[in-house]
This record gives structure tokens, sequence and C-alpha cells, in this order.
């Protein structure tokens, strides 16, 4: 006859358990991750069990990542109910870490009466949302985000592989409002300007041409430089980002 496990031994396990995925989760991965056909593995900054999250090609503004399942599903409603629960519960986790990052910036010129939030720590009037509510810096409340999906071609999905794009709207500086892009952004994801999979086939082909060199043209002549190769960053930029958001996110495990 099998015995239950004690409650002493379910709760150390539950405990290695959850030790062992915040040890992956701030960790660079161990085994090669694809984001459809192009592999990805040093943009990436979060793994969990069925999710992953990495650095954008092409960001719309500062700190716009993607979150993606591990199984190259093409269809939000592929996703198994573990698939869906992990990948959203991903996409928090990364809004958390990018409002760490993003949402502590230098106040207006004209500064407000300092105040207290519940928890002790220091707050602004300025940085009350529309809605009057005051947020510590550093918090997702300091800031809002654009979480979107374009489920399918049709929807402009460039890369044949769910992800959920995470874009900070940063107060003062990018956000909806003010000076900043405003709804701008909707028209850039559209368009060129997010074109992920265009970005990350171009990447490829630049590969493929330092190794080949540049295609045999007659009379000596070059090839144009694509406008949408002047975007995306470089190898080393993006490498940077994502170990930044590693450490954000080793950071937040250790609280």
């Amino acid at each position: 006859m099998l015995r239950k496990p004690s409650s002493h031994i379910s709760k150390f396990l539950f405990s290695s358990a959850i030790q062992k995925q915040k040890r992956t989760m701030g960790s660079q991965p161990a085994s090669p991750l694809h984001f459809g056909p192009f592999e990805v593995t040093s943009q990436v900054f979060l793994t969990t069990p069925y999710s992953f999250a990495l650095v954008n090609l092409k960001p719309l503004l500062p700190g716009h990542v993607l979150v993606c399942p591990r199984t190259p599903h093409r269809r939000l409603t592929e996703l198994g109910p573990a698939e869906l629960t992990d990948l959203f519960q991903a996409v928090q986790r990364v809004q958390r870490m990018l409002a760490r990052r993003y949402f502590a910036v230098p106040r207006p010129a004209a500064e407000a009466e300092e105040s207290y939030s519940s928890d002790g720590s220091a707050v602004n009037d300025s940085d009350a949302d529309a809605d009057g509510i005051v947020a510590p810096d550093g918090t997702p409340d300091a800031g809002s985000f654009n979480i979107a999906v374009q489920d399918g071609h049709e929807a402009g999905q460039t890369v044949a592989h769910l992800h959920v794009h995470v874009i900070p709207r940063i107060r003062y500086q990018t956000a909806k409002n003010g000076e900043g892009p405003g709804d701008k952004i909707y028209e850039w994801m559209a368009a060129e300007d997010g074109n992920v999979g265009g970005a990350l086939w171009d990447r490829e082909v630049k590969k493929l041409r330092s190794q080949l060199g540049s295609r045999p043209e007659p009379g000596g002549g070059f090839p144009s430089i694509e406008d949408s190769e002047r975007h995306p960053r470089t190898t080393e930029i993006m490498e940077a980002e994502a170990e930044e958001y590693r450490t954000v996110l080793r950071q937040m495990d250790e609280e």
C-alpha cells in the first residue's frame, strides 16, 4: 500500500521546485531556444517551464520585449491550459521586471509635494495617473503597458510562432499622452518598424553574406542597402540588454 508523503516532504519538494524555477528564470538558457526558425538563445532573459522571453531585434520603444511559448504554436487557441497559464504568468513577471527597470524616471521640472505610500515608499503627487492613483517608483502602477498579440498573418504576425508584445509606456517619456509617440506605435507595429520576422530574416541573410560575400553583380554594381536593414540592433546590444534584465530578475528573486 502506497503511503501519502508527509506534509514536511511535500513542502520541501514544493520549495525545491520553486527555487529551481527561480534559478532558471534569471539565468542564461542552458540549451538553444528558437523563435520560429530563428535561434535566439543569446536574446533570452527569462525561461519558465513552458515559455521564454527575449529582447526585441526591432523594439518600437525602450523595453519592448517578446514573450513566447517554448513550443512553436502559431495561434493562441493552440495552447493547452498549462501553457496558456504559464505564458501570461511570464508576461506578468516581465511587466514587473520592466517596471523596476523603466518606471523610476526623473520628474518634470515642476516638483509636487512628496508623500508616502502605505508600504512606506516615497511617492510624488506628480506621479498620479489619470485616475489619481499614486504608485511607488518601480512598480507596474508607476507607468503603463501595451500588451499585444498579433494572432495570425492577417493580424500582422510575421513569425509563425505565437508571441506577446510587452511594451512599457514610461510616464513623461513614452506615454500615450504628452510628447511621446502616442498612438503611432500601433501604426509602427503593422509597418516595417514592427516587422520582427523581416528583421530576423535580414539578420540571417547578413550572416550568410558575411560568409559568402555579396552576390556578384554584372558590371561590378552592388545591391542597395534596404531601409529595413538600418533599424535592427546589433547582437552585442541585445545581449547586454538581456543580461541587464536577467540581473533585475535575480534581484527580484532574492527579495
